[in-house]
């Protein structure tokens, strides 16, 4: 270990307080976590921004930050370990900041997107780091507390995103969805260097799976793409066929891959045990819903009851908002009873919540009766089912495999974000989305929720005492 690398010891902490490690750290994630739905609210006034690009185009403002952002995540952590926590958190918040300031001032469709590719490997290196610090600051006795509230934050700053990015769009412009972030971020990078101090493992870090990364990103996006053109070229079009069977194909190249190298992007013996197995396929398939969720709410309120942009931020707020206090009483229940009975309720709760909303929406808009249930259920059973696939993925890990484990699983949630939003775009992006379009995504809600909830039936994580 270097000289200038103290201190030494993982429990001991490394700033002058815990809280104060911890307040800088969460702004960090705060922004990285907001700015993940913040932009779901923001969609259609960039679409407005730059006329001549489609919703397809468009959708890459979205799926290049998701794409970059999950590739890098697992690699992210081992520089974290040889390059320092503080030292990766700085870099990665200077970037994200920088970018985000590029992403404001971007001329046209393509330099936005060219500007969420750098904001998305600033955020990639900002989550690992951010938790390192954490757990760096706190001993052992206090981690799980600590962790717990990190993952909260992001959790509460994931659910505001799309009220507030709807309120910062109609006050301000689009524009600002993406400058908001730099006055926040540079008072946490100023007050980072301050009260933060450096730990790193090792010196070296094994070498990046260069290759590896950049077969999985060239997969999804494939997919992705294949995805959202087909609203326009037809699923029988060269392209849209030649994308998805391109991107599936580089999908089993990249599994080759990883199993022949020494040093792996992803590593693929995590899915040797068959809960973890179970619960990373659960994960990518509610992925895929959640992202549907989000973004197809917005489309609905705006384009089919015709509401305001902040009028339909504060029309979704409630869903959301369930989340974190649903998610802090399951998280004791799953301690007991281990995760599997949440897991299949949860989804149960969001398909029915699909079912509701397949069943009683119309064109003409009556929130309290129609809409407050449906986002009600589907808010609970979110709050239910991400947090506990998120510890279902660790729960038979050993703690040595804890982050990686962790880091893989949050990457297997993004990439099916990706597909989300591709599907997204497919079924309801086009100018004029009739209701049963909407229909269609909400029967697609609940194959998704359904299909989770038969792959949670084969997790179990029960203490070892109730088995």
């Amino acid at each position: 270990m270097r000289a200038d690398a103290a201190p030494t010891n993982p429990a001991t902490p490394v700033g002058p307080t815990p809280w104060g490690v911890f307040a800088v750290s969460s702004v960090a994630v705060f922004l990285v976590s907001m700015d993940g739905t913040l932009l779901y609210a923001a969609f259609n006034a960039v679409r407005a921004g730059f006329p001549g690009s489609t919703a397809a185009d468009l959708s890459w403002v979205l799926n290049a930050y998701t794409v970059v952002y999950a590739a890098l995540l697992v690699p992210a952590g081992r520089l974290v370990d040889a390059q320092g926590r503080r030292r990766v958190f700085h870099i990665g918040l200077a970037l994200f900041l920088a970018a985000s300031a590029a992403c404001g001032i971007a001329p046209t469709a393509g330099a936005l997107v060219a500007a969420r590719v750098l904001q998305a490997i600033g955020a990639a290196l900002l989550t690992p780091s951010s938790l390192a610090l954490v757990l760096g600051a706190f001993p052992a006795e206090r981690r799980a507390v600590a962790v717990s509230l990190w993952g909260a934050v992001g959790g509460l700053a994931a659910a505001l995103g799309p009220s507030l990015g709807s309120a910062v769009v109609d006050m301000l412009g689009w524009r600002w969805a993406f400058f908001i972030n730099v006055p926040i971020g540079a008072v946490a990078w100023w007050q980072g260097r301050q009260r933060l101090t450096e730990w790193r493992t090792s010196d070296k870090a094994p070498p990046l799976d260069v290759v590896g990364i950049a077969m999985l990103m060239a997969a999804v996006g494939a997919l992705a793409f294949g995805i959202v053109q087909s609203e326009t070229l037809g699923w029988q079009s060269p392209v849209v066929v030649g994308s998805v069977v391109g991107g599936l194909a580089m999908l089993a190249a990249f599994v080759a891959w990883e199993r022949s190298v020494r040093h792996p992007a992803v590593d693929l013996t995590l899915f040797a045990d068959s809960t973890y197995r179970y619960v990373n396929v659960a994960t990518f398939v509610f992925g895929v819903a959640f992202a549907m969720m989000f973004f197809g709410y917005f489309f609905f309120l705006m384009q089919v009851w015709h509401y305001s942009l902040p009028r339909a931020g504060l029309a979704i707020a409630p869903g959301p908002l369930l989340v974190v206090p649903v998610a802090m009483v399951a998280g004791r229940w799953a301690a007991r009873v281990g995760h599997r009975p949440l897991l299949v309720l949860g989804c149960l709760l969001y398909a029915l919540g699909g079912v509701w909303l397949h069943q009683r929406t119309g064109t003409d808009a009556d929130y309290l009766g129609t809409w407050l249930p449906g986002l009600v259920l589907t808010g609970i059973a979110v709050g239910m089912v991400l947090p506990s696939l998120g510890g279902a993925a660790v729960a038979k890990l050993p703690p040595a495999r804890f982050g990686v484990g962790s880091a893989v699983n949050q990457a297997v949630r993004q990439m099916g974000g990706v597909i989300g939003v591709a599907v997204t775009v497919a079924l309801v992006g086009h100018a004029n989305p009739r209701l049963v379009d909407f229909h269609a995504l909400y029967l697609t809600h609940v194959v998704l929720a359904l299909g989770t909830g038969l792959l949670c039936l084969r997790v179990d994580t029960r203490p070892a005492v109730r088995r």
